[in-house]
């Protein structure tokens, strides 16, 4: 009997941010889990077809790429609009045809072929928050799999929001095609079910964890942990991830997420808060590696080099360029954890490391709260700095009573997250044409 053959979209697994990497892992964590011995494919843009070998449930796996093109190039075999158009022919021909057009692509015929279809979206991206373009880099493949009759179900994350009336139409339209839809923040799912307008759909949307929460923390080889050691002095250490993009003012570079307080200052804030005050030690953490000016990694160079001088051996940073499951590791080394990117906040709250999210989004709160931790939100779009560092500093003395809360939520949590597949099967009349796009 041939192994189920599932695609995944909208993740991949070398992406500088870490987040979208802890997805794709807890994806394939659910996948194995539900479909032991599966052939997982994903489903990305790229210009070359590459594989993948990585450790899931501590079995090496092969994850091949069938790699599209988001491209002005028509003449590209696997340029998306150019697939969308060969399956558009494909629904409307014999099985004889179908084999002939899928002889003659053997990226649509992968396509074809599988037995079902997750998407991620990037976590956050079923949305126009982003932009159409983003947009429609995300949900057109989505379209493809069900234009093909595949099974398409859409594995949590945050749905909308979705301010373009096209946008609503085509993600109204992919939800109601979906086998199921999940929403990863308490309250979306009937947020998300008004917003699209789903009537008697509307119960195709439900709730499930972030898939980050499964993510498996790795240690890094031979890696020495800047600050670590220092708790052994009788100081706390604190984990402060210092996002890039926020720093920058957003993609814009003005101020695109409309925060109410300055937020270098804020972070510089923190740091005198959690030194000088509560006399912990401070490592800055990075979870979105590379050079882009998006990037973590700039924002936390610039900050030590302006403040190590003044805090020698108290303030440290982590510059190897780890991978999703080592930077877990190493913020599941602190007493607290503050971050401004939301799946460094989920890789201390899955470790039961008390976590205050820094919110620029609806995510934070929706997720925070799925684990009983939505009152550690600081939403600089509607606060100050002060009300934030008041909310940090009543986390750091709270921090046991956090940690002994999260401890015992997380069990429950990840047990769920990864049944989330459980409601699926998978029978011959579930991959007919009655769930296509129409």
């Amino acid at each position: 009997m041939k192994p189920t053959r599932v695609l995944l979209l909208g993740a991949t697994l070398d992406s500088p941010n870490r987040g979208i990497g802890a997805l794709a892992m807890g994806a394939l964590t659910i996948l194995r889990h539900r479909y032991p011995g599966c052939d997982i494919r994903l489903v990305d843009y790229g210009h070359e077809a590459t594989t993948s070998h990585v450790s899931v449930a501590g079995e090496t796996v092969d994850i091949p790429l069938v790699n599209l093109r988001f491209s002005w190039k028509p003449w590209l075999p696997n340029n998306i609009v150019r697939l969308l158009l060969v399956a558009a022919l494909w629904r409307r021909v014999g099985p004889a045809w179908r084999e002939r057009l899928q002889a003659g692509n053997p990226w649509l015929d992968q396509l074809a072929r599988a037995d079902m279809a997750v998407a991620v979206s990037g976590g956050d991206s079923f949305s126009d928050i982003y932009g159409m373009g983003r947009f429609f880099y995300m949900v057109l493949p989505q379209w493809l799999v069900l234009m093909l009759e595949r099974p398409l179900v859409l594995l949590p994350q945050t749905i909308g929001p979705l301010r373009s009336p096209l946008a609503r139409r085509i993600a109204s339209h992919i939800v109601q095609r979906a086998r199921l839809s999940y929403c990863r923040e308490v309250g979306g799912v009937s947020e998300a079910a008004a917003a699209l307008g789903l009537g008697a759909h509307q119960h195709q949307v439900v709730f499930g964890y972030d898939m980050g929460f499964l993510l498996e923390p790795r240690r890094p080889e031979g890696l020495v942990l800047p600050g670590v050691d220092s708790q052994t002095e009788g100081r706390a250490l604190v984990g402060l991830n210092v996002s890039g993009l926020l720093n920058i003012g957003g993609y814009s570079g003005n101020n695109a997420f409309a925060l109410q307080c300055d937020y270098p200052q804020l972070i510089e804030r923190l740091l005198t808060l959690l030194i000088e005050t509560r006399g912990a030690n401070v490592l800055l953490v990075p979870h979105v590696f590379g050079n882009a000016a998006e990037s973590d990694t700039i924002a936390i160079d610039a900050l030590y080099d302006k403040w190590h001088a003044r805090y020698p051996g108290r303030l440290f940073r982590v510059t190897a360029p780890l991978d999703q499951a080592e930077i877990k590791h190493v913020i599941g080394q602190c007493d607290l954890f503050v971050g401004s990117r939301m799946h460094a906040c989920i890789a201390a709250l899955s470790q039961a490391v008390p976590a205050v999210g820094i919110a620029y989004s609806q995510k934070f709160a929706g997720v925070l709260a799925s684990v009983g931790a939505g009152q550690w939100v600081a939403d600089p779009r509607s606060m100050g700095i002060e009300p934030i560092v008041r909310m940090v500093d009543a986390a750091f003395t709270q921090r046991e009573a956090i940690h002994a809360q999260l401890a015992r939520t997380m069990v429950g949590v990840k047990r769920q997250a990864l049944d989330v597949l459980a409601p699926v099967v998978l029978t011959p009349a579930a991959a007919s044409p009655a769930g296509a796009l129409a």
